[in-house]
């Protein structure tokens, strides 16, 4: 005999060729079920982790973590504020800024801006723009150069290129002899920068000391820009920075700005999870299916076995290999094309929109132009594991059926 004689027979069982080709169809579609819904399990959740990867890297590259502004009023002796938040450890990097809102023309082209205004050197330690510029030098933004620089989008909708000129209308007005005016100043642009994400056509860069002139701020800064080792930790760690500091500032911090999208995504990622998670109960209620219409196939082979002196317990382990076999296949099938796609669907979209001659995000709507995915192996062990339980636990009834079957009611009519 045999051993272990319950996987021997249930190995042969799933093997042989059946004369009955529904329940071989019904087992393939029960397989292949449980391949797509873990593979595009994976794929999904490593697509959402990469929208939330660039939303940290890019858009909260960007966007500082937390800043400390004058109330009312410019702050003066910004440099010994900004030496004394640096004495935090968990402040990495701090840089003093002046920030304007206003618009910016070119040859009748009008685009609504967000200004900066930086050092270039301190930015670089609480910004990544410096990283990602595509046409110029971001050292070239010096003080009474009066230069600025743009994102790629915003200089394609104003239409302009390196050396260009572009005016900059602020909203405050200018009373002259000509009357009430809007304050307006010529730039010329020295860089073009490209992140990838909606900034890219809302923010512009100017020194900061230009920035002080078109505000008419004689001294000191706006605010100071932090960025911090934990950005989880912003808002209490932003808090408890600001109370020690002497005098009254106003703190803001990167949920204030962008919290509602980050937990958009994280919202996004469990439901649409949970909801592909039920493609794979829907696959193992298949295997259910199947192992009854099996366990009803083999009757008189169940009858056969028990007369020969096989224990319902090996009945059931029988069945239960089978069902195993079944669920466990499509699982690791699943998990490995779900990892393929999950590794290369980037490429692979971003070659479809060159095929095609269309962009399936742009930056206008969403906060990235491309389609980013991170695969992490700990949600493809929870998957594999997740789905391997649930198969397990789908063979149980319809073994346990097959293990109560009675070798005479099962051969008495044959």
């Amino acid at each position: 005999m045999f051993k272990p004689f319950s996987l021997f027979v249930g190995l042969r069982y799933t093997a042989a060729k059946r004369n009955n080709h529904f329940i071989s169809f019904i087992s393939l579609v029960s397989m292949l079920g449980l391949m797509l819904g873990v593979a595009a399990l994976i794929l999904v959740l490593s697509v959402m982790n990469g929208f939330d990867r660039e939303l940290k890297d890019r858009i909260l590259g960007m966007v500082p973590h937390a800043s400390i502004t004058g109330y009312d009023q410019p702050i003066e002796d910004w440099k010994s504020i900004s030496s004394a938040v640096l004495d935090d450890p968990r402040v990495i990097g701090t840089a003093p800024f002046i920030h304007a809102q206003g618009m910016l023309t070119n040859a009748g082209q009008v685009r609504g801006v967000m200004v900066q205004g930086v050092d270039p050197e301190a930015e670089k330690a609480v910004s990544i723009v410096a990283d990602h510029m595509l046409n110029g030098s971001w050292d070239t933004l010096k003080e009474a150069n009066f230069g600025i620089v743009l994102g790629d989008l915003l200089a394609r909708y104003l239409g302009v290129r390196m050396g260009d000129k572009v005016t900059l209308v602020l909203p405050e007005a200018s009373i002259s002899v000509a009357g009430v005016t809007p304050r307006l100043k010529r730039f010329t642009v020295v860089g073009i920068f490209s992140v990838g994400a909606e900034l890219d056509s809302s923010l512009a860069y100017i020194n900061i000391d230009d920035a002080a002139k078109i505000k008419r701020i004689p001294e000191g800064v706006e605010g100071i820009r932090l960025t911090l080792d934990d950005l989880f930790k912003a808002p209490s760690a932003v808090r408890e920075i600001g109370s020690k500091l002497p005098g009254y500032y106003l703190i803001s911090d990167w949920t204030r700005t962008h919290g509602n999208l980050f937990q958009a995504i994280q919202m996004e990622k469990k439901m649409i999870g949970l909801l592909l998670f039920l493609i794979v109960f829907v696959a193992a209620f298949n295997i259910v299916s199947t192992l009854v219409m099996v366990v009803t196939d083999k009757k008189s082979d169940i009858a056969i076995l028990r007369t020969l002196g096989a224990t319902p317990g090996m009945i059931m382990r029988i069945f239960m290999v089978q069902g195993v076999v079944i669920g466990f296949a499509g699982t690791l099938l699943g998990a490995g094309l779900g990892t393929l796609l999950a590794l290369t669907v980037t490429d692979l979209v971003a070659w479809l929109e060159s095929v095609l001659g269309v962009q399936f995000l742009s930056a206008d709507v969403y906060f990235i132009s491309y389609l980013p995915s991170q695969l992490n192996m700990s949600d493809v062990v929870l998957i594999t594991a997740s789905a391997m339980s649930i198969s397990f636990l789908a063979t149980l009834y319809p073994a346990w059926r097959a293990s109560k079957t009675q070798p005479a009611e099962a051969l008495r009519y044959e």
